[in-house]
């Protein structure tokens, strides 16, 4: 039996009975009752909600009229990661002296490591970096640079033509691997001669080097000890070996005069007496005798792994006549500048170009330039591959042969770069693979009184302590 007791009809007649009577006072209560009951649900919902949020989806429309969030200032780049590997010990090394360094990720492109690195300063041989990457964007990598035996106009008469081949050689041990021959050269033409004048001996050989002004050959600001000590030449377009007394040495001797050297070497490989040997330019169309140098690529590899500064300068006189601009001294600077903004490098009106080889202290480029021209000559952009590839590798080739020893070595695979040293700098630029498998790009300026043999370990340190940091390698 249940304790609950029923309502009776009666109960319920007597309920409506009431209603009837006084129906406004019965639906204004019903009205509060209901109002109280919704509030107090209300109130538990939000108490539920607090303790237990809810995702709440909203699906915008085409129509939507909501506000647009907060725009990014043009300009800024997304907010860096924390890095922690600092450099600073390596990059305080008294052996730097005054250091301007920039580190670059090639994948990024952004700085990671700065020291003065927007400020133009002289980059000694690093500079030829910048005459590579001008000579394959102009030049093309698989251009030639041509030596010519020419008819003369006169009878008896022939013409050399230098065509600005530094590599032009006397000896097949050359410092220049697979150089053309200046034999080959006089046997050919006077095979031609005989055929073309039988019975007419060669009794004058004129020296064409009229490619450029040959007076136009030496820049004020190299110390003459460049030539003298066996490190640069005369700038002319007809020369042999690089105008040097020894030809199988890299560091040898340069003369005073490489066009007359040039014809000296020329007769006697023609087996020619009794002729005379002037200045002049070729008349004539006939053309005896031609020999070609190695594909540029080549001898870009050829001057980077070595620093060698007579095949920079003939690279970037070859590049500014191409570019219609006459292949002088003064035009070094329009050619450069035009051709790395062409490149798509920005700051290039910065650049102060005094010459190909980088032996001006003259020269003024920024470090955090040649860190981001590295940026594309790794990716290969414009050909530039093949900068890159004629790169030396630390501890194993070109001029970084002997570097990248003891704790260093480990980076020395890794690396690849151009060094520089000229008076009271050393300089070394390039890429570097590090431990952590990213690629960085860097361009390092050792400067000032403090400068010595011993700046060489120091950027190599520099370099490995960046190597050790990779992607986490601090600015600190």
């Amino acid at each position: 039996m249940s304790d609950v007791q029923q309502p009776s009809a009666e109960s319920g007649w007597n309920l409506r009975a009431l209603i009837a009577k006084n129906p406004t006072v019965w639906l204004v209560s019903a009205l509060a009752v209901v109002f109280l009951l919704l509030a107090t649900a209300a109130l538990s919902l939000g108490l539920a909600s607090s303790s237990a949020p809810t995702a709440v989806v909203v699906t915008p429309t085409s129509t939507s009229t909501a506000k647009p969030g907060r725009v990014q200032p043009a300009g800024l780049s997304p907010a860096s990661r924390l890095r922690t590997c600092s450099v600073s010990g390596a990059a305080a090394d008294p052996d730097l002296g005054n250091l301007a360094a920039s580190v670059i990720s090639a994948t990024t492109g952004e700085l990671l490591f700065d020291r003065s690195g927007a400020s133009p300063q002289s980059p000694a041989g690093v500079l030829q970096l910048l005459t590579a990457a001008t000579a394959i964007a102009t030049l093309g990598p698989g251009a030639t640079l041509s030596t010519k035996v020419m008819d003369g106009t006169a009878p008896g008469s022939i013409v050399l033509v230098g065509g600005g081949d530094a590599t032009l050689s006397t000896t097949s041990n050359s410092v220049y691997d697979d150089a053309p021959l200046l034999s080959d050269l006089a046997t050919a033409a006077m095979e031609k001669y005989t055929i073309a004048h039988p019975d007419v001996p060669i009794t004058s050989v004129i020296l064409d080097a009229s490619l450029w002004d040959p007076a136009d050959n030496w820049d004020p600001s190299w110390p003459v000890s460049e030539r003298t000590e066996g490190y640069q030449p005369f700038v002319t377009a007809l020369m042999v070996d690089g105008d040097r007394a020894d030809p199988t040495r890299l560091i040898s001797p340069r003369g005073d005069d490489p066009v007359t050297r040039a014809g000296e070497a020329f007769v006697a490989a023609a087996g020619l007496t009794d002729v005379v040997l002037s200045n002049g330019t070729a008349n004539g169309s006939t053309v005896l005798a031609e020999v070609s140098s190695q594909p540029v690529a080549t001898l870009v590899s050829q001057m980077l792994m070595t620093s060698d500064n007579a095949l920079a300068e003939m690279l970037v006189r070859a590049s500014s006549l191409k570019k219609g601009l006459g292949g002088s001294s003064s035009s070094v600077q329009e050619v450069v500048r035009g051709t790395l903004a062409g490149l798509g490098m920005t700051g290039t009106d910065v650049l102060v170009i005094k010459d190909g080889s980088g032996v001006s202290a003259n020269n003024a480029v920024p470090p955090a330039f040649v860190a981001q021209l590295m940026v594309k000559v790794r990716a290969g952009d414009a050909g530039l591959g093949a900068v890159h590839d004629g790169l030396p590798v630390g501890g194993d080739s070109g001029d970084l042969s002997d570097r990248f020893t003891g704790d260093n070595a480990t980076a020395g695979a890794a690396t690849l770069a151009k060094s520089g040293w000229i008076y009271h700098e050393r300089s070394l630029a390039g890429t570097v693979t590090a431990s952590d498998g990213i690629a960085l790009t860097f361009a390092f300026y050792g400067l000032g009184d403090a400068i010595s043999f011993d700046t060489r370990e120091a950027l190599d340190s520099l370099v490995a302590a960046v190597y050790d940091c990779g992607n986490n390698l601090s600015n600190n």
